[in-house]
């Protein structure tokens, strides 16, 4: 249980310690608690984990100097696991970590996902994973109480695992709400209010965001029918709840484009003069090459294609996605040859083939026309 997990890290366990002494009171209660079931599984539980840590600590000569700083042994009772989980959320986004590591960390341990559901979501082999994760938690295990993580790190992370999308049997987009709408109850930060908003807001899209072949549909093409209300509705409640505190993040504002988007009937009924607004502060924020390359699509939309031309002028050619914009702006502004050979330009540089296959289908589409 990564609850119980986040106990024993925060009394002095390593990850690895913890995860063995859970392992053995499971094992334990699977025995024990179809005789005697405990009013507090959870507490019995840490209890009983706690004890068994104790004991593989006292045994190891080499953790003499550790064993002093150990807190004394818990009284059974309800475990309250907020703090614990927070612990837990900071250890996992360590700065020392890699993302990929601390993404990995934060699903074992957190999450709770066994190492193969993880490896499967990641498309690597069951063995990679175990290695990424063993040393992800060997980096870690040193972290003195007082070095944790930053809440700024955790939300990255999180970040991360929602973009990772979904494959075999594990929803890693979904796995990251869950995740995020904890951290939120932890934490109760604006920051972490607007993550956890623009993961529904565009959660909700999800529906109308591919055909039955697996190909992408872009969002001037998606049946806005499909998007999930109810989750826009929460998301939009959850937004308005940070943005009254009156310390804005850039997540907050990336829900609040994220909630212009889901508010329109139609592309063209999008407010893009506020969606440029709220870009600019983006901006300011993050100074982004990325959220500036975004800004362009949304001046193009509201100023025309040229404007938009004119704002992608001043950035790096090298950016992702720099080329599939420059395509769309000039198929806009009418010059569909020169739109052609940047929709195959951005074709070749991407990173996943349904976004490959869709910009290689428009480069044909327009050359088909010429």
């Amino acid at each position: 249980m990564p609850e119980v997990n986040a106990v024993l890290v925060r009394r002095g366990a390593d990850f690895a310690a913890a995860e063995d002494a859970v392992q053995d009171a499971l094992l334990a209660a699977l025995a024990a608690w179809p005789a005697d079931p405990p009013k507090d599984p959870k507490g019995w539980l840490v209890t009983a984990a706690w004890r068994r840590f104790l004991d593989a600590a006292r045994s190891d000569a080499a953790r003499k100097a550790r064993e002093l700083r150990l807190y004394d042994e818990p009284l059974p009772g309800l475990a309250v696991d907020l703090d614990d989980t927070l612990e837990l959320y900071l250890r996992c986004a360590h700065p020392s970590l890699t993302p990929t590591s601390a993404v990995a960390l934060t699903l074992r341990a957190v999450g709770g996902l066994t190492t193969r559901q993880i490896a499967e979501a990641y498309l690597v082999p069951e063995a990679t994973m175990a290695q990424r994760i063993s040393r992800a938690k060997g980096t870690v295990s040193g972290v003195s109480l007082d070095e944790p993580g930053s809440l700024e790190t955790v939300l990255r992370v999180l970040y991360l695992v929602f973009n990772e999308g979904y494959s075999g049997d594990i929803d890693l987009s979904s796995e990251a709400i869950r995740l995020a709408r904890r951290l939120h109850t932890v934490t109760d930060h604006e920051e972490s209010a607007g993550l956890l908003a623009l993961m529904l807001l565009h959660h909700a899209r999800r529906p109308a965001r591919t055909r039955p072949d697996g190909s992408l549909v872009p969002l001037t093409a998606q049946d806005r029918s499909l998007w999930d209300t109810d989750l826009v509705a929460d998301g939009v409640t959850i937004l308005q709840g940070a943005l009254a505190r009156e310390r804005l993040g850039e997540y907050q504002v990336q829900a609040a484009i994220a909630a212009l988007h889901c508010d329109a009937r139609s592309t063209a009924e999008t407010d893009w003069v506020q969606v440029v607004e709220w870009y600019d502060e983006l901006v300011v924020l993050t100074d982004s090459p990325v959220h500036r390359l975004n800004r362009v699509v949304a001046v193009g939309a509201a100023d025309g294609a040229r404007a938009g031309l004119a704002a992608l002028e001043p950035l790096d050619p090298e950016l992702p996605r720099y080329a599939a914009v420059a395509a769309h702006l000039h198929e806009n502004d009418g010059d569909r040859p020169r739109a052609a050979e940047l929709y195959a330009e951005a074709a070749r540089r991407a990173t996943n083939v349904p976004e490959r296959d869709h910009l290689t289908r428009e480069a044909a589409r327009l050359r088909r026309t010429l």
